[in-house]
């Protein structure tokens, strides 16, 4: 496409979300960045969108509120014309055993983090299918391949990811839009940074490569799964995990 696209990316004030809304942003598309803090919080991501050349706004919302995932779908389409673009970013973790995890851990984690893209994608859809065009990235994570011991909330909602990624493929392919999921590794982040030197060291042995991804990496697996490039990819779950889970 030669005209200039929307994207919606949820979680974008920061990390992953800013490097992917950045990202795209260089990429001919024009930003809605959909994140749950303040927008202040996010400042130095939305300055570096508009330096990649987009137009950018933020809309703050929680993606696990049904009502206000509708709400923010239809300003974002009111404000820029349509969506082209749905980047399902935002998630958060409560990290415990089975055995200590609580109720309102399980719960939480599973409303943001795959309620969430369920919200999103029941509302952002109606604008793709006017249009019979639609690019849909879900962020993933190979725990939700894989599991791991202590994230079963978080494994189990990354797994939902897949399975709801798979059947929008389905539902909605005759429409002209694909959907795909990333699935991150290990990702250098501020909590990666934190890690004792042994700790980094036993992450780099379960890695091939040898090293922790970076935001970059993710980013640009988006980049080419909402591509023209891509146009003929759809119910697929890219690992990008240096070859940790193989």
């Amino acid at each position: 496409m030669n005209e200039k696209r929307v994207a919606l990316v949820t979680g974008a004030g920061r990390g992953i979300g800013a490097t992917i809304a950045r990202t795209l942003a260089a990429d001919n598309t024009d930003i809605a960045v959909v994140d749950y803090g303040e927008e202040s919080s996010a400042a130095a991501a939305l300055q570096a969108i508009a330096e990649a050349g987009a137009a950018v706004r933020y809309y703050r919302c929680d993606v696990s509120d049904f009502s206000a995932a509708k709400a923010v779908a239809d300003s974002v389409a009111k404000d820029f014309g349509k969506i082209d673009i749905l980047v399902n970013n935002a998630g958060v973790t409560a990290d415990k055993l089975i055995m200590r995890m609580s109720e309102e851990d399980w719960d939480r984690v599973l409303s943001i983090n795959l309620k969430g893209c369920f919200n999103m994608v029941k509302h952002v859809t109606p604008y793709m299918m006017r249009k019979r065009y639609g690019r849909i990235v879900s962020i993933s994570s190979v725990v939700g391949l894989m599991g791991n011991a202590g994230q079963a909330n978080y494994a189990a909602s990354k797994a939902g990811i897949i399975g709801l990624t798979k059947t929008v493929a389905k539902e909605f392919g005759s429409r002209g839009i694909t959907a795909n999921a990333v699935a991150p590794g290990f990702i250098k982040t501020a909590m990666t940074d934190a890690l004792t030197e042994e700790q980094k060291q036993a992450m780099y042995k379960m890695i091939p490569l040898g090293r922790l991804g970076e935001t970059q990496d993710i980013a640009d697996a988006v980049k080419f799964l909402v591509s023209d490039a891509a146009a003929y990819i759809t119910g697929v779950v890219l690992k990008v995990d240096g070859g940790m889970y193989i």
